[in-house]
Order: C-alpha cells, then structure tokens, then sequence
C-alpha cells in the first residue's frame, strides 16, 4: 500500500462517516469541518494501531532518533540538551506506548468531538512535533556524515546515504515511507492542525458528554492494555515484519540478493571540480568518457550513481546473517538444517561484567640442538625442551548474569527444548555478546547445544521477546514463541512437530 491508497481509503471513510453524521444530526453540522475531523482523526487510529501491534518497533525507531538528536546536539548550540537523549532512549518503550495511545485517542476524540479546543491544540502539537521529526529524518540527507547538522555551510546536494534515519517509522512496519513522502505527508496534515486551531467551535459532536467521555476513557485503558499484550505478555498479534510465521527465509534472501545482483547503474551524477556544475550522464557516456578522456577523471568527481529498481523490494532479510563463536559465517549450514530446529533467539543479555586479573604458570619451552648417531654415522635434531614454568598476568572477564534472565531460561525454555530433544534439535543466537560473553552463558545456563552470535538489530527485528523462541527447518520460519506464551510438550509435539513419530495425548 502506499500514502496515496492509504488517503484514498481513509477519505473514502471519512466522508461516509460524515454523511451519516450528517445525516444523524441533520443540519446541525459543517461538513468541511466535519470531514477534516474525520479524516484526521481516521488517520491518527490507523496511524497508531499498525504501531500499536508492535510497540517494540516504535521504541526501537525512537532510540534511532535519540541517537541522532544526541549526536546533533553536541556538536551545535544546543549539546546543553544531548544528555537529556540518553536517559530517554532508556525510556523508549514507555515513550513509545504513550505516544501510541495518545494519538490513537486523539483520533478517537476528533472523531467524536470530545474536549474539542483540547483535541485540536493536541492534534496540532503533535502534528508539529511530527513535522519536525520527519523533516530532520529528510533534512539530514543534505548534511554531510562528518559534518552536524547546524552547519549549514557543509550540506551538499541530497544523498539518502547521509540520513541518519533511514525511515519516520509512521506506519511502523506496515509501510516504508520514503523521509521526502513522510515529510510531504506532515506538511500536508499541518493544514488541518491550523483548521483546528481557529474552526474548533464548529466541529461536531456526536453522542452525549457522558458517553464521549467514556468511550474516551475506555479506549484509553484498553489501548494500553492492548499496547503491553504485544510485548509484554506476547509476539505482536500482527506481524508486519518481513520474518513472520511461515516465511522461508533461505529463499527470500536468495531471491533479493539476486534481485540486488540485476540492478543496472542507468546513469552517474557528477559535479566539474572547475565551476561545481553538476549534471547526470548516462553511464555508457560516463564510462565512454572516462575511456576516451584523460583529462575527464581530473575535471570532474563523482557524486552517486542512478540505479534501477529492484524487481524485489529489499529488506531486513537480506541482513540476516549468522556466525560461528570464532568469526567463522554459519548462515548458509543455518538455513540448510532440514531437521526442526528449536532456536532460542535473544537479541540483547542483561549482564553486568568486571575485568579480573588470574596468574597462571606457564611452561617455557627452548629449541635445543641434539646430536644422535644414528647407524654409526652422526644426526642432528632440534627439539623443543622443557626448561620450567613462568607465572602469567591475564585478565578475563567476570559476568554477573541477570537472574530473572536465567531464571527464565532454566525453568521455561531449556526444559521445553529438552523434552523434544528426539524430534528436534536445538540451538541459539545471542546479540550483543562477545564469544567470551556467550561461553560463560552457556557453562552458567548449562547450555550444552551449539549457540551463535548475529547482529541485535536483526535479532530485534525477527523476536520481540527477550528471550524468544524460534521453530525453523530448512530455512523457513514455523513458529515464534513469546517466552510467556511457551506451548507445552504435547502441544509442542502434535501441532508443530507431527512430521516426526506418532501424536502424542
């Protein structure tokens, strides 16, 4: 779907919600106005359900943009400001939540007409608040990586390599906005935040102040109880990510590496390092130039390549990649395993560590010449002799790992796994963790399975839960599990892993 289906669908249900509101209440109504508070309020609903089913996703997004805010901050005027970021992207998914029932509320309120001045200054500061996010997302493609965003001096000519954050994240995962649409998009909705602001009187009002007021307040309850159903106690009811129940992974990411592989340079971008001009060659001309021209790679820089479209869209999945504790890659053996494969997937470990100090003896060897007589004639040979012991400075890392964190793993998930230890075989991925780190885990939880470590951002992405459970075989996706919603042995047994023995009662 894209922003303009989306306002099509959203228009086609305001304005029938305005003729029935109009209809209801006769010519007690201004339809234009009546139509904007539709429209808004429709729009803000859907806005924050999509991010609603995965509050998670938005607080990750946010703590993109505190990292962002932070780095921009101290290095202009305003680095007063940048330790304030910090504190807030611990804090990102309690910031998440509320701006998520806010704006699913505020809509609701629009739409009903309830605290009218209230829901319009509300609308309008949050529409100014998104403008802003939005604009700073497209703005920072102009400013170079080494320079701030202050510097107005140093932007140069847009590059979406430069942005900070890659996507608002207004639609969470349900659509990719390109920053520019984004920010068109709030632009747009500023109109009816100043509509608001000066025609609030005329707005409708649908039902009673008793029941306006009550529908406000239960939808507020039910919306943070719906908000903590898909993170705290569960996977998010709906999935919009790209690794979903069912999605074969192996396959998909063959399919847009090639797709990636096909793409055409169609033309280059470059600026005269005489006069700054800059213009678009295509890229047979451009190579042609840089065959034919000695003097062209001297006169001129090179500034972004113009590429096809993809026949497959990108995503997270072509990121996924998996490696043995030693460095070593493990994607491709990972996703071939045509067993079921009950996989623990944990993007971050709740760990404190201190760096310790041990002494340790450690055998000196030297080589040593020897002469033998081997057959009455003479033979020499160099071996390796022990001369004594030496005593070693080495420091390691001492791990104090979270007990709710192990608990979980000890009396939840490593038993379930066990006792399907004859129909599928286990493993696990850590984000975060160093090789050191992940040893330590596994002696600590008494983990005795092969155990992998991949990017927290990608592990974040395929499990919301921490730790999460994960069934695969060759590559595809069966089941994700909340460590709170584990299923039990037999259940386990009969609906996921029926392709192996008799069903179990």
């Amino acid at each position: 779907m894209t922003l303009i289906s989306l306002f099509i669908y959203v228009g086609i249900a305001a304005l029938l919600l305005t003729l029935w509101i109009g209809r209801v209440y006769k010519n007690s109504i201004s339809y234009p106005d009546s139509f904007l508070q539709n429209f808004a309020g429709a729009l803000f609903i859907f806005s924050g359900f999509v991010k609603a089913v995965d509050p998670l996703g938005t607080a990750y997004k946010m703590e993109q943009y505190f990292t962002a805010f932070e780095d921009t901050c101290k290095g202009s005027f305003l680095k007063f400001l940048a330790p304030v970021f910090p504190w807030f992207s611990q804090h990102a998914i309690s910031f998440s939540v509320f701006m998520i029932v806010l704006e699913i509320v505020l809509g609701i309120m629009l739409i009903i007409g309830y605290q009218k001045r209230l829901a319009s200054w509300l609308f309008f500061a949050i529409m100014v608040f998104f403008t802003i996010l939005t604009g700073f997302t497209y703005l920072t493609g102009y400013v170079p990586t080494d320079a701030n965003f202050f510097e107005f001096s140093k932007w140069t000519e847009f590059n979406k390599n430069q942005m900070r954050v890659t996507d608002c994240g207004c639609f969470g995962d349900f659509i990719k906005l390109e920053p520019k649409i984004s920010f068109i998009k709030d632009l747009i909705l500023m109109i009816p935040a100043f509509w608001f602001i000066f025609r609030w009187k005329q707005c409708h009002e649908v039902f009673s102040p008793v029941i306006r007021s009550g529908i406000t307040l239960v939808s507020t309850l039910a919306l943070f109880l719906f908000c903590f159903s898909n993170y705290v106690w569960n996977e998010p009811i709906i999935d919009f990510r790209p690794f979903q129940n069912g999605v074969n992974i192996k396959t998909r990411l063959e399919a847009e590496q090639k797709a990636m592989a096909e793409v055409e340079i169609l033309a280059y971008k470059i600026r005269s390092k005489i006069d700054k001009r800059e213009m678009e060659v295509p890229a047979k001309d451009f190579l042609d130039s840089f065959k034919n021209n000695p003097n062209f790679k001297a006169s001129w820089e090179t500034l972004d390549q113009i590429k096809s479209e993809p026949k497959i869209q990108r995503t997270k999945i072509s990121d996924f990649e998996i490696m043995y504790l030693d460095g070593n890659p493990a994607t491709e053996s990972f996703l071939n395993e045509t067993k079921y494969n009950l996989v623990i997937i944990s993007p971050k470990v709740k760990y404190s560590s201190v760096t310790i100090k041990e002494e340790r003896l450690d055998s000196i060897y030297k080589m040593d010449t020897i002469r033998l007589k081997i057959k009455n004639k003479d033979s020499v040979r160099i071996e390796r002799v022990f001369v004594g012991t030496e005593s070693k400075t080495i420091k390691r890392n001492k791990y104090e790992w979270n007990e709710e964190y192990l608990k979980i793993l000890k009396t939840k998930v490593l038993p379930l796994m066990d006792s399907v230890k004859d129909l599928a075989m286990s493993s696990a991925v850590f984000g975060s963790l160093t090789e050191e780190g992940i040893v330590d885990l596994k002696r600590t939880a008494g983990i005795d399975f092969p155990c992998y470590e991949a990017d927290d951002l990608l592990l974040k992405t395929i499990m919301r839960s921490n730790p999460g459970l994960l069934l695969m075989q060759n590559g595809q996706i069966i089941h994700k599990w909340h460590y709170k919603q584990l299923p039990d042995v037999t259940e386990l047994k009969n609906k996921y892993l029926n392709g192996f023995g008799a069903k179990i009662y």
